[in-house]
């Protein structure tokens, strides 16, 4: 038995609607810690390590992600002291088809054909071995030749995901890997029409999840969608290094169709394998789905944070700032964040992104943003607001730096809490220590950094006729922001 080495490609472009309030547009569930310490992103990289074991070698992966949350990704592997073979940028999100596409148009640069093996960001898998055996098996097939999916063993009559029915059982010759041939793919069916599925024993879960070589994966979309296969290619060929990132033409990328990979090519090809799995798998799609696969009090009660319960059933509760009590409670979805509360039925949380829609119809900033903002130098609490005044708390990392700016509407304040900043106000650079603060006129250019080993907790106050953050004109930037 050969070793196979294979490319992760991880898609974490995903919105995440129907987890907010906790997940928002611009910082969605997969950079979320929502199951443990780690970020869904982070577990993703780090389901790789010990594939050694079975004889398959991983190297570092591609990450495809939305232009808004490049910096994201780049933390979050930071944090892991991991690197990324690429972070591909999409300046609109497109879909799985076109996000797969560049990846092999990426990693098949220089005449490279490696197996890929394409994961969502936001999943959870509870049996990590027999996820890793899963991974050999349809490495195997994939080195055949053919376009590979997982299928989770379906243990009940799951409405929100789709199905795939097993044909014929195949096997691969260079090891002990077993499959079948993909009879059809079906879309996410009624309870009814599921519970037949599941009883029937011939369907199967789609997970989303895909192994297959480079090259056959461009020969199948050339052939069956050669407009996405050359809107990619043109906006790879105008990409552009931009740090860690592969910038893409935004024009060229913009005139792609929006495709999924199932609709584009799995369900066209004739090489299409399905390997079953059951290795605790979730796609955490709804808060449901997050109770499910969470260890449980004596009244089937998941809960997060600050939370009292008292004669509460089969609830799940999320404090992120203040206290929860639930007294008498059922069924239900409470989840608290600084800036917003939900409580739903848990049967009902499919229809979150209903209220994440009425959001974004009334122009709120909620459906987009949390009060805590993360920054590629660290994040800001917006902790006050009023009409000419705003009061954000401010963690700058060590050795990072604001950039050099400048603002026409607003005068800031700077108390530092703890840690140690380097100011410059104009011409004057001064170092600023706990308890002590600095002035920064309206119209004075000026840079905010910590030169120190720990993280720079500071108070700003800003006060001004304009408070908006499109009141900052940049100079300077070491992140590459305009």
């Amino acid at each position: 038995m050969s070793e196979l080495s294979v490319l992760p490609v991880i898609l974490a472009g995903g919105s995440g609607t129907r987890l907010w309030p906790l997940s928002r547009s611009l910082y969605p569930k997969q950079f979320l810690p929502l199951v443990d310490d780690s970020t869904l992103l982070q577990a993703t990289i780090s389901r790789m390590d010990g594939l050694e074991k079975h004889e398959i070698h991983s190297v570092d992966p591609i990450i495809i992600c939305n232009e808004e949350h490049r910096f994201i990704v780049a933390e979050q592997c930071r944090q892991m002291h991991r690197s990324a073979e690429a972070i591909i940028l999409e300046p609109v999100g497109r879909n799985t088809a076109p996000a797969i596409t560049l990846a092999a148009l990426k990693a098949s640069e220089n005449n490279n054909d490696p197996i890929l093996l394409v994961l969502a960001a936001d999943h959870l898998i509870g049996d990590l071995e027999s996820f890793q055996q899963a991974i050999a098996e349809a490495a195997a097939f994939a080195n055949e030749g053919e376009l590979v999916t997982f299928g989770i063993n379906a243990d009940k009559p799951e409405t929100g995901y789709g199905y795939i029915k097993q044909g014929e059982s195949c096997s691969a010759q260079d090891r002990e890997a077993s499959g079948y041939i993909i009879d059809r793919f079906v879309e996410k069916p009624t309870e009814d029409v599921a519970r037949e599925y599941v009883d029937s024993n011939e369907y199967l879960w789609n997970s989303g999840m895909f192994v297959f070589k480079a090259s056959r994966y461009l020969a199948e979309i050339k052939k069956y969608r050669p407009d996405i296969l050359d809107a990619c290619q043109s906006a790879m060929n105008g990409a552009k290094a931009d740090l860690d990132f592969t910038r893409l033409d935004a024009e060229a990328f913009a005139s792609c169709p929006d495709d999924s990979v199932d609709y584009a090519v799995m369900e066209k090809t004739e090489r299409a394998v399905v390997v079953p799995m059951s290795a605790g798998w979730s796609d955490l799609g709804s808060w449901s789905s997050l109770w499910e696969v969470q260890p449980k009090d004596e009244g089937g009660n998941v809960t997060h944070g600050d939370v009292v319960l008292h004669n509460a059933q089969d609830c799940y509760a999320y404090s992120e700032d203040r206290l929860i009590s639930l007294l008498g409670t059922k069924n239900l979805v409470v989840v608290e964040t600084k800036d917003a509360i939900l409580v739903a039925d848990k049967d009902e949380v499919q229809e979150v992104k209903s209220i994440v829609s009425k959001l974004k119809a009334q122009d709120r900033e909620e459906w987009k943003l949390a009060r805590e903002v993360y920054r590629p130098w660290g994040k800001y609490d917006s902790v006050d607001n009023g009409v000419r005044h705003q009061v954000k708390r401010i963690t700058v990392n060590p050795g990072a730096k604001l950039s050099v700016q400048m603002h026409y509407h607003r005068a800031e304040h700077w108390i530092v809490v703890s840690g140690t900043a380097k100011v410059t106000v104009g011409d004057e650079t001064l170092i600023v220590s706990e308890n002590e603060s600095t002035y920064i006129p309206v119209g004075v250019v000026h840079s905010l950094e910590n030169p120190g080993s720990i993280p720079l907790e500071l108070i700003e106050v800003q006060s001004g006729s304009y408070l908006g953050e499109d009141d900052i004109v940049r100079y300077e930037d070491k992140y590459g922001r305009s």
